[in-house]
This record gives structure tokens, C-alpha cells and sequence, in this order.
């Protein structure tokens, strides 16, 4: 009897166990958090790891028409694995070489910046909280606030900086601008006070580079050589532009898919700023430096950093709220699958990045692609895919909506702008096309819409001002000031800006409603002298006597007014749209375009004076001098507009 009961339990079992197995081929990610894994986290076997990766690049590749990528993880003191996909030259079918091929891992640059930093800091040579201004005698950081900038707030992105674009790249080496005159000549302003929020930028990035600079009395670029990349034994890893001659051959294109093909593109340049994003280097290379790092300075009996200095370096440093990741010494924290991560993301306009260590499990990963397919969303997939896969996050309970928030709710939607921006240029326009959304769902969640993200995501409130992603492990937090008044919102998983929450007349519903309606009254100002509106109320009149001289004239003056701020509109928005050209500089076309609101808005004097006059000698019927002078109120208006965006005149 006993023998029965022991069979029959073992067959309960086996049922049981090919149940589970059913399920999970059919359902293989049907509940990305209800995923079990009987066999203990982590990476064991390479080849294994491999196979697992090649199917996800190969999907990757195919959906996002990426030409080639670079891979690299490391366990411990060894690469676990390295691996190229695609090809490095597209037309001479030149495959990617893990050890050799070049790629740009952008502003993944900044963390050997960081690193040289804290060998500086180390040797008590810098003091991390030292005015910025002490170590710089060609120029200075203008005292906006009365704190000072200290290397700490350039390690967090805290100094408070408005961000710089344009001029960043350059099309030639003869155009590239040394790094200390390009600090010097494109200093930004100061718009927060330092230490305050983050607000990402690459301005401060290479203003710490060029500390490191003047202290240690070489180039930056043969300071990292020589104290990073040979100690590393980085071989085939430079931040010199344009590339030596012994690397140019070893250097991966970069690609744009268009019309069905791979059309390839000139090598970047990044232009005064090299601390910030200008390193070219292989997969292996980097896995050389995460191994020094999550060895704690050391890589094959050599060190970079002192055991402690590098424990120090992976600590958090400032986070924007309590209960979200911040920002390490130059890395940024993340979590995800219950796990703290450190690492940091680099995008050019053709290669896009990612760096990420998990000191508790000695592991790192490095990825890079060199097309513009994408964007960021693969390698955020290809992480997800190898954390649910190897480091599986137990069931979670998912969190319920809340009825407070159905009642309150409405104090935390809006729209919210970005901590990164621009302020005192023409770029500041910029931030129409940005920012974040928040509205109430009829679920009694709050749901924010924010450009460059994946999906929409929803957040469910735990506790007031603090929400929970639905589906997911991301913390939202809203941050009052002193009024009680809700003034920033701060994501766990971008650390490395805030959003502060913009007024109704702020946000760009407001202001893309207004100029639209301001479009359609210049454009019935430039039909009107020929258009049926005109003529049929001014019919009566016309046949009674022949209009004025200055009737007319005031006609043209209203035309011309509203016809050159029609053509800078078309202009504008068709130049602006294109980042990437702006990031060259200020394209001639454009200097030419930021002429004619002049122009216009010296017109606009005339329509006012036309305006008192048509009142005066009764110029038209009631109907049109009713129409002019609303052309002039939104001529009028148009020019305060351009001027609080700052494109009446030339702000660059």
C-alpha cells in the first residue's frame, strides 16, 4: 500500500512538472514578474550565455536595421564572454571583431573622466569640495549663486548648468575647438543653484576633464593614456580626434538605414568637449575597465584606484529624493529585478551604449551599436532579456490603484519640463518638443507620457506623492517647495535630471494653441487685400471713392508683417527639427532666418501707427478696421512671443 501511495505521488509530481514546463514554452514571458527559476541566479556557463545572446542581437539587428554591434561581460577578474555581430564596414563586408573594431560608447566616455578625477582626488590634488574656480586661471565660473560649483556637483550633474548643443560636433578636424577655448567661449548659464537637482551636463563633464588637465600637466587625452589605458592594457581605446593612424583602420562605420539600405556616414567629431564623449574603443577594452572597477581599482596586479577610492567611487553621491536611485562619482544607480546596478548610457547620433555593473554578483556588461536604428530601446531590451533571464525577480504583489488619489489626484498632472534645457539661447524653443505629460486615468492611476520612452507608463500612488509603476519597479515622486506647492517630479530610473512642473501659460498646449491661432490671422492678413473676406467688406466702400494712399499703404505694412513672420515659422521649424544640424553650429540659413522677425517686428511699429490712423480717418468698413487692428494685437503679441523663446534677434 505504502509502494502505491509513493507511485502515485511521484506521478502527481511528474504531472505537475510537465505542466510547468507546458506552460512555460507557451507562455514563456506572460508575466515578466511571475517568472521562477529553480536553478540559483547568475551566469555560468559562456556558451550558454552566448547562444541565449545571439538570438536576441539577431532579432535586434533585423527589427531595428542595425548594422553591427559589440558585446562584452565580465564575471569576477575574467571577460565570461565577447562577441561581435554585424558587420564593421557594411560594402566590404568587414564582420565586427569584440577585440579590434572601434565603436563611439558616447557619454560612457565620462566615466573614465570620473575615474581620473578620483586618481587626482586620491592624490590629494583636487578636494571634490573646492570651488571649481580655484583650479582655473584662464577663466571663471561667474558667481550666478552664492554657492560655488565643486567638482561633487560636476560628479552628480549638479552645477546647475543649461545644457549645450549647439556647436557640440564638428563636420572637420580643422574645425574641431581646443577644450579649453570652447569652455571659455561657450560657458553656459548658471539656471539652478549648484547641488539643488540634477540637471545632466556634458558642459561640466569636460570642465572636470579640463581639471584634470591643468592639475596634472598633460592633455587629457594622454593623461587617460597614460594613467588608465596602459595600466589597463586598453590597446585598441583613445579619445584623440581624429583617430592615430595606428587605430583608423580598426574603426567600425557608423550607419543611418534609408531607403532600404545602409548608407554610411563620416566619422563623429565631438567638438570641445572630448572628456564628455569622444573615446573610441573595443568591447574587450571596456571589459577591461569594468573588471579594474568591480575589482575595486585593480585589473592583473595593476591598479587604477586604490581599494577604497573605488569602493567611494560606486557610493551613492546625490539622489534627487530619499526613495529614488541618484547618481554614484560619475555613475549613474539604477535597479531593476530587486538588484542595484551602476553604470552609465552613451548615445552620438549613430552609436548608442550601455555600461552596466553589478558589484553584489561581480558581473558587468557592455553593449554598443553603430547605427541610429533604435536608439536606446535595444539595449534597455537586451538588459531586460539578461536580467529576467540570469538574476530573475521573484513574484511580486502588484499594487492597487487608490481612491485618495481618484479625489487629490489632480494636484500632480500637468506638464512637467526637464531639468535639461536651455535657457538664454534659440534653442530654448526646444523644450515645446520635450517634457512630460501627467494626467489622471478613470482607473484612478496617474499615467505619464514623456518623449523617447518605450510606453506610456502608469503609476499607482502608495503612499501621497509617492507612486509605484504598474507592471513594473520604477518609484515616481513628486517634490513640494516651501508653499506646498508640488514643484518637481523625479523618476528612479533617470537619476540624472528632474521635471519641474510648469504653469498653464508655461506648458506647450498653451503656447501651440496661441501660435496657431496667431498663424491663421497672418494668414488671412496676407489673402486679405485679394481674398473675398476683403472684398466683400469693403465692397460698399469701394464704390463710393478709391482708398487713401496710406489705406493702402497700411495694407502692405500689415501684409509684409505677416508675410516674413509666415516664411520665419516655415523656416524655423523646418531647420529646428533637424537636431543633428544644429549640433554643428548655427547653420548659415538659419543666422539669415533670425533676421526677418527683426524686420517684422519694425513693421509692426508702422501697423501700430497705421491702426490709430485707419480709427482716425475711418479708413475701410467697421468689419476691417476691426481686422486690423487685431493684426497688429498678434503682431504684437507674435513679437512678445518670439522674444520669450528667444528667437526675436540672435541668441546663439
Amino acid at each position: 500500500m505504502k509502494t502505491m501511495y509513493r507511485k502515485l505521488g511521484m506521478m502527481v509530481i511528474f504531472l505537475g512538472l510537465v505542466s510547468f514546463m507546458v506552460y512555460s514554452q507557451d507562455y514563456p514571458q506572460a508575466k515578466r514578474f511571475q517568472q521562477t527559476n529553480p536553478t540559483p541566479p547568475g551566469l555560468r556557463d559562456p556558451s550558454e550565455l552566448e547562444t541565449f545572446l545571439d538570438g536576441i542581437m539577431e532579432a535586434h539587428m533585423a527589427s531595428h536595421h542595425i548594422a553591427g554591434a559589440t558585446l562584452a561581460a565580465v564575471k569576477g577578474e575574467k571577460i565570461f564572454l565577447s562577441k561581435g555581430y554585424g558587420f564593421a564596414d557594411v560594402e566590404k563586408r568587414k564582420p565586427v571583431s569584440p577585440e579590434n573594431t572601434l565603436f563611439r560608447p558616447g557619454s560612457v566616455s565620462k566615466l573614465f573622466t570620473w575615474t581620473a578625477v578620483m586618481q587626482l582626488v586620491e592624490e590629494r590634488q583636487l578636494d571634490l569640495e573646492a570651488d571649481v574656480n580655484v583650479y582655473l586661471d584662464d577663466f571663471q565660473i561667474p558667481d550666478t549663486f552664492s554657492q560655488p560649483i565643486t567638482l561633487t556637483h560636476l560628479l552628480t550633474h549638479t552645477p546647475g548648468f543649461e545644457d549645450v548643443w549647439s556647436g557640440m560636433m564638428a563636420r572637420d578636424p580643422d574645425d574641431l575647438v581646443p577644450l579649453k577655448k570652447f569652455l571659455k567661449e561657450n560657458m553656459p548659464a548658471r539656471i539652478y543653484p549648484p547641488g539643488e537637482v540634477t540637471a545632466y551636463s556634458n558642459y561640466g563633464s569636460a570642465l572636470a576633464g579640463y581639471i584634470v588637465e591643468k592639475i596634472s600637466g598633460m592633455p587629457f587625452e594622454k593623461y587617460v593614456e597614460e594613467n588608465i589605458f596602459k595600466p589597463l592594457r586598453m590597446s585598441q581605446s583613445t579619445f584623440r580626434q581624429p583617430l592615430p593612424s595606428s587605430l583608423k583602420d580598426y574603426m567600425s562605420g557608423g550607419y543611418a538605414f534609408e531607403n532600404g539600405m545602409f548608407q554610411k556616414r563620416e566619422f563623429e567629431l565631438i567638438n570641445g568637449m572630448a572628456p564628455a564623449g569622444a573615446l573610441s574603443a573595443s568591447s574587450v577594452d571596456m571589459a577591461k575597465f569594468m573588471i579594474a572597477h568591480l575589482q575595486n581599482g585593480k585589473y592583473r596586479g595593476k591598479r587604477i584606484l586604490e581599494e577604497e577610492t573605488a569602493r567611494r567611487m560606486h557610493r551613492q553621491l546625490f539622489t534627487n529624493h530619499p526613495r529614488v536611485e541618484g547618481n554614484a562619482y560619475g555613475f549613474w544607480e539604477r535597479s531593476q529585478n530587486n538588484i542595484r546596478m551602476i553604470g552609465h548610457a552613451g548615445d552620438t547620433n549613430l552609436f548608442h551604449t550601455l555600461l552596466i555593473l553589478i558589484p553584489e554578483h561581480q558581473v558587468g556588461f557592455f553593449v554598443s551599436y553603430n547605427s541610429v536604428g533604435g536608439g536606446g530601446t535595444p539595449r534597455e531590451e537586451l538588459l531586460e532579456a539578461i536580467l529576467d533571464r540570469y538574476y530573475p525577480l521573484p513574484q511580486i504583489v502588484e499594487p492597487q490603484a487608490s481612491k485618495e488619489l481618484r479625489r487629490k489626484g489632480a494636484r500632480y498632472t500637468g506638464h512637467y519640463a526637464s531639468t535639461r534645457t536651455i535657457q538664454t539661447t534659440f534653442e530654448k524653443i526646444g523644450s515645446l518638443m520635450s517634457g512630460v505629460k501627467v494626467r489622471l486615468t478613470e482607473k484612478g492611476t496617474l499615467l505619464t507620457q514623456m518623449p523617447g520612452e518605450r510606453e506610456d507608463k502608469q503609476w499607482v500612488m502608495r503612499e501621497p506623492s509617492l507612486f509605484q509603476e504598474v507592471g513594473g519597479e520604477n518609484t515616481l515622486v513628486f517634490k513640494k517647495n516651501g508653499e506646498g506647492r508640488i514643484q518637481h517630479m523625479v523618476f528612479s530610473h533617470l537619476p540624472y535630471f528632474a521635471f519641474e512642473k510648469l504653469a498653464w501659460y508655461e506648458s506647450p498646449p498653451f503656447h501651440f494653441i496661441v501660435l496657431i491661432l496667431m498663424v491663421f490671422v497672418f494668414l488671412t492678413t496676407v489673402i486679405w487685400p485679394l481674398g473675398a473676406l476683403y472684398r466683400t467688406a469693403c465692397r460698399r466702400q469701394q464704390r463710393k471713392q478709391k482708398l487713401p494712399f496710406l489705406a493702402r499703404l497700411a495694407r502692405c505694412f500689415a501684409g509684409g508683417m505677416s508675410g516674413l513672420f509666415l516664411i520665419f515659422l516655415i523656416g524655423f521649424t523646418v531647420i529646428f527639427t533637424d537636431a543633428q544640424e544644429i549640433s554643428y553650429g548655427v547653420p548659415l540659413i538659419l543666422k539669415v532666418l533670425l533676421a526677418l522677425p527683426v524686420v517684422s517686428s519694425l513693421l509692426a511699429l508702422g501697423v501700430l501707427g497705421m491702426t490709430v490712423l485707419a480709427w482716425k480717418e475711418r479708413y475701410w468698413t467697421l468689419c476691417g478696421r476691426i481686422h486690423f487692428t487685431l493684426i497688429f494685437l498678434v503682431g504684437g503679441g507674435f513679437v512678445l512671443f518670439l522674444n520669450y523663446w528667444n528667437i526675436l534677434g540672435f541668441w546663439f
